[in-house]
Formats: structure tokens, C-alpha cells, sequence
């Protein structure tokens, strides 16, 4: 088959026509000067969706549904993973002893009060009141973040203005109505756990500032040595506040099952507002809850507003009403109000009852909407909780229930932290202590989980090509979906000039490529695909001829393509450069997961694009007998990632890396930022997904060790060369 599609190439260099060749290399307007190599007209940039503005926080996120089970369940697990690696928690931490302490309890009529901190991590402290019913025996349990305001959030003056406008029923315990959901939960049986979110009550050790408030970088924090929460380093790790309270819920959930008077099959989980976020995330990715209410936050409106709620690839194509439908078939519920929950019944509940149609469970989900009310988590809301919880777990009690006042807790009883349980460390040094503790665990997980498999290559694609996937968000197309165009060519002394228009339509991409072909020598099967840091311009020579890799290897037969990625060359005004990516306009804090949680970075979208020019270079019916990926220029690390993606469809890689590594960003503006780099295993690991496939590596003075270890394993060398020319001669 490549025989025939190189006698059809030869056929097209003596009568300028052949269908193949448009097929493959398609291209530009006019015949202009090699040296500018324009494939649109002056002036004019590609029609590529990318270029519009950024998605935020405020915009809209509709959920469709697929049309099968299957698909939903492939969807489901995709974004599972996803939840998991964007939370930092892929493969899931180890689960460190908790140091559980209870004390301090106090009665009150049908329930009891206990002061309870854990570790979540070594030395990170989760604090929380347990509220327990008075009765004997094993009890359901109900875990219940509190979301913003503290579990302490108290209504005072306002309580009487709250009583007549029907939010709240009663004068002392409708002032604190987290609390008042904790002690009725307790009433009707269950074992209630409310804990801190951070920086709220007891939770000291990472300040309000700094996890809630933070609006400008730290440059202080942002090395490779020692870093901060929001800045690049750490987004490079997925370190997020946003992870650690995840993982605070997932460690709370441990600590109910440890009570003796739980009943660990029948948990539910609840919150409000940023509570009803964490209450989202844990049931997406946590098996152990059998029923959920998340109030206040399933919209397809605003998703969330604080920092604690987004981290970086979190929503880049999925919002919080599919990520609450994750939680399917499971029971969930929940309410709308007059805030950007209010289009809940004809934007978002819908789609939910087909989802749960699909498991033929339609009536496990249940909305209701009360447009009267402000953002709440209510009196009015708090009874459709509890009748929803008293029917799905099972409580037995008779409909309707009644929320009961009772004696108000002191603040002596309330506060965790006293003379024989002090206050732990707290700050910026706790703060870097912990996220470098978590780094160097995460490091040493990986590590051993990797070097005590019995097919270590196997475990590096499961956990850091598993990782890669999810963060890049894109496979190779399928063949057919990239299509090109042919706008123009020129026929030179030994090859010919092809410059073409590459669309996925499915992505609304499109990208402006050159590609040359040999006619002094026969085409020998071998397409070389040249990906530069300075977009196709890298290509050309100061003669404004194919440079003298290039032009080597079209004097031995073989063909060579190459594109602008975004925002190179075509996407550019003339003279213009990006030193910077763009942020989404909806805020001035300075903290990435605002763009991120909503937007691939820009390295992300250049490893796409170069898997647009794998697929379209493949998918001919007369496909080459060999693909080489070539990155140079600074584009070696975008190269290598997609390598890693493409599998089989490329034959050789050679990655000119110039030393680079991700752990020296130290800005998220960065162009190459790429958040979970470090943490998998920075550019060595990402290249040592290529294996088994022949890798010739420049700009290293000796083969990394993690991507030497990983070739070895299956019999193969990674070979160091001096520049591309050299490379190119190795077979």
C-alpha cells in the first residue's frame, strides 16, 4: 500500500494532480516567498475557536446526557479519574494513621455534643463537633461540611427578620442553622460529624487568607525550593486547597467508619453552598455514601466562587450539574433558590431524570425550587433533607418531621482547641512543610508502587500515563476527523512546497501547516513531523530553504510536514510574541485554577493540536510506512506528550528537551506551565511514556534516569545526539 502511495506521489510531481497528495499534504493561497510561508491571506488567522474568550466561573454549563448506559459510564470514570488527578489524589494518598481524639462531650435533649480532631495528613489537623443520638447501638451517619460562613455561622440580630420572612422557625437555634441541621440529624438517629472547612473556627493551621481570600501571588513562595498554595510549583504538584479539603472528606468518611456506633453501610452526606461543592466531589469519587443532598451549588449557572471550590482541570468541559450526576444511581437531592440556582428546574433537574432513566431510577433524584428565598440552606430546605435522608437510609420516622429547638451550645463547647489540646502550628511555615510532606510522599508512592510491580511499565502508564490523559483531556482523533485543505503549492528544484489548512471539526481547530516533498530522490515511506517552538518559520533556513536536518532528510527520500500550533506564527499579528497566557477576565485574583479549572492551559492545547497533525498524517488510506515526531526549538516537551498519547500511530520520537524540566516555572503564565508535571515525574517520566519506540534525545548530557529505567525494562536504549541532523541518522 505505501509502494502505491509513493509511485502516486511520483505520478503527482510529473502532472501536478493526484488526489492522494491533496489528501495528505494540503495547503496555502498564493505562491509567496518560502521564507514567509503563509498559508492564510495577510492578515487574515485561522478560524479556530480557541482564539474567542475564555470560559469562567460565570458562565454557562449545560450537562448532556448520553444517549446510553455505556456511554455514561465511560463518562463516569473519565471524570472520576479526572476528579482524583485535579484534586492531587491520584493514585489515592496513603491513608496515615488519623490520631483520632473525642472529648468534651455535652447533653442535650435527645443528643450529644463531642469535640473530635484527626489527621488528615501527618501533622494536619481536621477539627469538627460529633453530634450522636442517645440511643443504643449501630446508627446510620451523616457527614456535613459546613461551607462558607463556619459551622459557627451565626444569624444574630437578624434571626427575627429570618423568622418572618419563613427562612428559619426558631429564635436560638435557627441563629446557627448548621448546627440546627447537625442536632435534628442526631434527634432522628444518626451519627452527625460537622467539620471545618479550612481556615473557618479551629481549622488555623492554613489561614482565611490564604485559602479563601488569597488576590495576589507570593513571589516568596513560588520556587522550586519552597512554594505556596495558588502558585505554579504547587499547581504543578495539584496541590490545591480545594484537594486538601477533599481529601479532608474522604479522611472524615474513615473516621465515621471508625465509631463503634456506626453503621458504615448506611452513610449519607450534605452540605450548602461551598459545603455543597465538597459534598459534589466526595460523592463523585467515593463509593461509601449512600445518599446526598448538595444544596446550593448543582447549577448550570455560577459554579463556584472561592478559590476552596476550583482547582486547575477540574470543569474544562463539565460543570456541577454532571459532575452531582456522578453520584448516579445512588439517591440525590437537593433545592433551588433565587441565586444561580434558579433555573435548576428547567436547566440541570431535567437532565438529571434522564440520567437516572437511563438506570431506570428516575424517582432517586429530586428537586424542588423555593424562588422566594435567597441562597440558603434553610429551615424550609433543611425538612427536604430530612424527609429525603429518612427515606433512603432507612431512619423509619413519620412523615412530616419537625425541626426541633434546643439549648444552644456555649463556646466553650464548641471550641476544639483548649489547654490539654492546643492549638497546632500554623501559617506560612506550616503551610510549605505540608505541601512539601505531600510532594515527597506522593514522590515516594509512586516510586514504590512502580519498583515493586512485576511489569513497571504497565504501572507507569496505569498511574502517570492515566495521569497525563486526564490532564491533557484529549486522545489521538479518530481517523477521519482531521481534514485538510489544499490552498496552495511550489514546485522547487528537489521538492515540492505544500501548504494546506488542517481542521478537526468536532474541536473547532484549525491550523495552518507546510509540508515539502521529496522529488530529487524517491519517496522512501518515512513522513517526518516537525514540531518547533517558533511554529513552521522553525522549518526554514536562513536561505530561506528547508533547514539542513530538513533538507537532509528530503535528499533521502523522505517527506516532512509541520504546523503553528496556537498562538504561533498565522495565529499572530506580525511582530507579536506571547510570553504570557491568557487569564479568564472574571477576576483580578491572581490564582489559576480561576482559569484553569475552566480552560486547558495553552501547553495542553499545543500537545492537541500536535495530535490533530499525528491523526491527519495517519489516517490516509495510504498512510506512511513510518512517522517520526520530531520537537525542537522548545517545542520538545509538547512533542513528547503527545508521543506519549499517540501510542502506535508514531515510530520514532526525537525530542530536543534544551534541559528543559517543569519544576523551573515559576509562573502559571508561563506558556509551558502544564499543572501535575511535577508531580508524575516532571519531562522525564512524560518521556519514558514513549516506550517501547526507538527515542533519540538532545540537549541531555546523559539519558534521565526515570526514562532510561522504563526503556531498559523492555530491552530498549535511549540515544543522546548532538542535533536533529544527527538524530536523524539513527535507524
Amino acid at each position: 500500500m505505501c509502494l502505491k502511495w509513493g509511485l502516486m506521489m511520483k505520478s503527482y510531481v510529473g502532472t501536478a494532480c493526484a488526489v492522494v497528495l491533496q489528501a495528505l499534504f494540503v495547503s496555502a493561497v498564493t505562491s509567496p516567498a518560502i521564507a514567509q510561508q503563509r498559508v492564510y491571506a495577510d492578515g487574515e488567522k485561522p478560524a479556530d475557536s480557541r482564539l474567542g474568550e475564555l470560559r469562567h466561573l460565570n458562565n454557562y454549563f449545560p450537562f448532556h446526557v448520553p444517549d446510553s448506559l455505556d456511554g455514561w459510564k465511560a463518562r463516569q470514570d473519565q471524570l472520576r479519574t479526572r476528579i482524583l488527578v485535579a484534586n492531587g489524589i491520584w493514585p489515592l494518598p496513603q491513608r496515615t494513621p488519623l490520631n483520632v481524639k473525642i472529648y468534651g462531650r455535652v447533653e442535650r435533649k435527645g443528643f450529644t455534643v463531642e469535640k473530635v480532631h484527626f489527621e488528615s495528613y501527618p501533622g494536619h489537623f481536621v477539627s469538627g463537633l460529633l453530634f450522636r443520638p442517645t440511643t443504643k447501638g449501630k446508627h446510620p451517619a451523616v457527614l456535613t461540611p459546613h461551607g462558607h460562613g463556619g459551622r459557627m455561622q451565626d444569624h444574630g440580630d437578624n434571626i427575627a427578620a429570618l423568622i418572618k420572612s419563613g427562612d428559619e422557625k426558631h429564635a436560638d437555634s435557627g441563629r446557627f442553622p448548621k448546627l440546627a441541621r447537625c442536632a435534628q440529624l442526631a434527634r432522628m438517629g444518626c451519627v452527625t460529624f460537622i467539620f471545618d472547612m479550612e481556615g473557618y473556627v479551629d481549622a488555623v493551621q492554613l489561614p482565611m487568607e490564604v485559602s479563601h481570600r488569597l488576590t495576589n501571588r507570593r513571589p516568596d513562595l513560588e520556587s522550586p525550593e519552597r512554594w505556596g498554595f495558588f502558585s505554579a510549583q504547587a499547581e504543578m504538584r495539584l496541590q490545591s486547597i480545594m484537594g486538601i479539603q477533599t481529601w479532608n472528606s474522604i479522611r472524615a468518611l474513615d473516621f465515621l467508619e471508625t465509631l463503634d456506633d456506626v453503621d458504615a453501610k448506611r452513610i449519607g452526606i450534605t452540605g450548602g453552598s461551598g459545603g455543597g461543592t465538597q459534598t459534589i466531589l466526595l460523592g463523585a469519587i467515593d463509593s461509601r455514601p449512600i445518599v446526598s443532598f448538595p444544596q446550593g451549588m448543582v447549577s448550570t449557572a455560577m459554579q463556584g466562587g472561592c478559590t476552596c471550590e476550583n482547582c486547575s482541570l477540574l470543569r474544562v468541559d463539565t460543570g456541577n450539574v454532571e459532575l452531582a450526576g456522578l453520584f448516579a444511581p445512588r439517591p440525590l437531592a437537593m433545592t433551588g433558590a433565587n441565586d444561580w440556582t434558579k433555573e435548576i428546574q428547567n436547566k440541570g433537574y431535567p437532565e438529571l431524570q434522564k440520567l437516572y432513566g437511563l438506570y431506570g431510577k428516575q424517582e432517586d433524584v429530586f428537586c424542588v425550587s423555593f424562588l422566594h428565598f435567597a441562597h440558603n440552606y434553610n429551615y424550609v430546605t433543611r425538612q427536604v433533607m430530612y424527609h429525603w435522608f429518612n427515606k433512603h437510609m432507612e431512619l423509619g420516622h413519620q412523615e412530616p418531621i419537625v425541626e426541633d429547638d434546643y439549648e444552644l451550645l456555649t463556646t466553650a463547647e464548641i471550641t476544639v482547641w483548649d489547654d490539654e489540646h492546643p492549638q497546632p502550628e500554623s501559617g506560612v511555615e506550616h503551610e510549605v512543610k505540608l505541601l512539601r510532606s505531600i510532594a515527597q510522599s506522593s514522590q515516594q508512592q509512586i516510586s514504590k508502587l512502580v519498583n515493586t510491580s512485576e511489569d513497571p511499565v504497565a504501572k507507569v502508564r496505569e498511574i502517570v500515563g492515566t495521569a497525563i490523559q486526564s490532564i491533557v483531556m484529549r486522545d489521538l482523533p479518530a481517523t477521519g476527523a482531521v481534514e485538510g485543505e489544499k490552498v496552495g503549492e511550489t514546485e522547487h528544484d528537489s521538492y515540492m512546497e505544500f501548504r494546506q489548512i488542517l481542521r478537526h471539526q468536532a474541536a473547532g481547530e484549525e491550523l495552518p501547516a507546510i509540508s515539502f516533498y521529496p522529488t530529487a530522490a524517491e519517496w522512501n515511506g518515512t513522513v517526518i513531523l516537525w514540531i518547533d517552538g517558533q511554529g513552521k518559520s522553525g522549518m526554514i533556513g536562513e536561505n530561506g530553504k528547508p533547514n539542513k536536518a530538513i533538507a537532509a532528510a528530503l535528499a533521502k527520500g523522505s517527506a516532512v510536514m509541520g504546523i503553528d500550533m496556537l498562538y504561533q506564527g498565522e495565529f499572530l499579528a506580525e511582530g507579536e510574541k506571547v510570553e504570557e497566557q491568557r487569564s479568564a477576565p472574571t477576576t483580578n485574583r491572581q490564582v489559576p485554577a480561576f482559569t484553569f479549572a475552566y480552560n486547558h492551559t495553552l501547553f495542553s492545547h499545543r500537545v492537541h493540536d500536535v495530535l490533530s497533525l499525528i491523526s491527519f498524517a495517519v489516517s490516509d488510506e495510504h498512510a506512511p510506512d513510518k512517522l517520526i515526531l520530531v520537537g525542537t526549538g522548545g517545542a520538545g516537551p509538547i512533542a513528547a506528550t503527545a508521543g506519549a498519547i499517540a501510542g502506535d500511530a508514531v515510530q520514532q520520537v526525537i525530542i530536543d528537551t534544551q534541559g528543559f524540566r517543569f519544576a523551573s516555572i515559576t509562573s502559571y503564565l508561563d506558556p509551558n506551565f502544564f499543572p501535575g508535571a511535577i508531580k508524575y515525574g516532571d519531562l522525564p517520566a512524560i518521556l519514558a511514556l514513549n516506550v517501547p519506540r526507538p527515542l533519540v534525545l538532545i540537549g541531555e548530557e546523559t539519558v534521565p534516569r526515570k526514562t532510561g529505567y522504563l526503556y531498559s525494562r523492555v530491552g530498549k536504549q535511549v540515544r543522546l545526539a548532538d542535533s536533529v541532523l544527527a538524530a536523524l541518522q539513527f535507524k
